[in-house]
């Protein structure tokens, strides 16, 4: 049988695929978030989707505020909810810090490393696509800061260029933002990080934090942003006046080629598709000449 993935354009398949999830906040107990919003139950609904992709990711990337509080509790949940998944997929977990996290509890009941304040930080070789992740957190506040010793380090990474390129994973993004709250929680001195990549393979950045989707450029390399799996922002509303919704959620399907990093919406929600296109239509298609293929499926009727 064909693979569902035969290419019949001028592109080949994606050399790597990554799923950007973001925004978990969890919370002890499932305690509703701010009173109205189930974390877990909203997260379940997104790897039931994750789960009927039938995509074998390479990595799954979340990048941020994984818990609202940083209770321990609310991590051990959390890794019961998401490790059984990344093990049936075969795919290794990376998590990024956001600036509701706690260090100490993330490292110790999340990644089984000793509670203390240093930076949680990463390097995941994907055959040869590195992801670096960034822990933006400033313990006690909410703005995200990258300090020199961290920036060094990042530095000191980006000096020997990965095979695929590199991509880094952060919680708030280098871009601005037409809400107000967000202005004063952005990331800061983001020309001290411009600096840093400069001349490097960094091919993107990916990040969370405003719960909505969005996209843009950093110092000449491509921004992400992935919407939360817990509530999302409806942005229709005049910015002052923007406030949460219990829908809307989704996550990014990440590809990565030779030339081009593409970043796609998938959204959570149950509801009817078509049925023109299915496996037997490319097995059909892929059986034909490139000719014959074109005149079946290009010209127009």
């Amino acid at each position: 049988m064909v693979a569902a993935s035969v290419t019949f354009g001028q592109h080949a398949p994606a050399q790597r695929t990554i799923l950007h999830l973001s925004d978990t906040h969890f919370l002890a107990g499932n305690a509703p978030l701010v009173g109205v919003y189930d974390t877990a139950a909203n997260l379940e609904a997104t790897l039931r989707r994750v789960e009927r992709l039938g995509t074998q990711p390479d990595a799954l990337v979340f990048t941020g505020d994984l818990t609202d509080l940083g209770e321990p509790d609310a991590y051990r949940a959390l890794r019961a909810a998401v490790e059984p998944i990344a093990e049936a997929l075969e795919a290794p977990l990376i998590w990024v810090a956001g600036n509701h996290d706690e260090r100490g509890p993330m490292r110790q009941h999340l990644l089984d490393l000793d509670p203390t304040e240093e930076p949680i930080t990463s390097v995941t070789d994907l055959g040869g696509l590195r992801i670096i992740a960034l822990d933006s957190s400033v313990p006690g506040w909410h703005h995200g800061e990258l300090d020199a010793g961290q920036l060094a380090w990042l530095a000191e990474i980006l000096a020997e260029p990965a095979p695929l390129g590199t991509l880094l994973a952060l919680h708030p993004p280098p871009l601005p933002c037409h809400l107000p709250v967000f202005d004063i929680l952005e990331l800061r001195d983001q020309p001290a990080l411009a600096a840093v990549i400069a001349g490097t393979d960094v091919r993107g950045i990916l990040a969370g934090h405003l719960h909505y989707s969005t996209s843009g450029t950093f110092a000449g390399v491509p921004v992400s942003v992935a919407a939360a799996t817990c509530y999302t922002m409806d942005i229709s509303r005049p910015a002052v006046e923007v406030n949460g919704m219990d829908a809307g959620q989704s996550f990014h399907l990440t590809h990565v080629y030779a030339d081009t990093v593409t970043h796609s919406v998938v959204p959570v929600v149950e509801a009817p598709s078509g049925d023109f296109f299915s496996q037997q239509w490319v097995d059909r298609m892929a059986a034909l000449s490139p000719h014959d293929r074109l005149e079946a499926f290009s010209r127009k009727r």
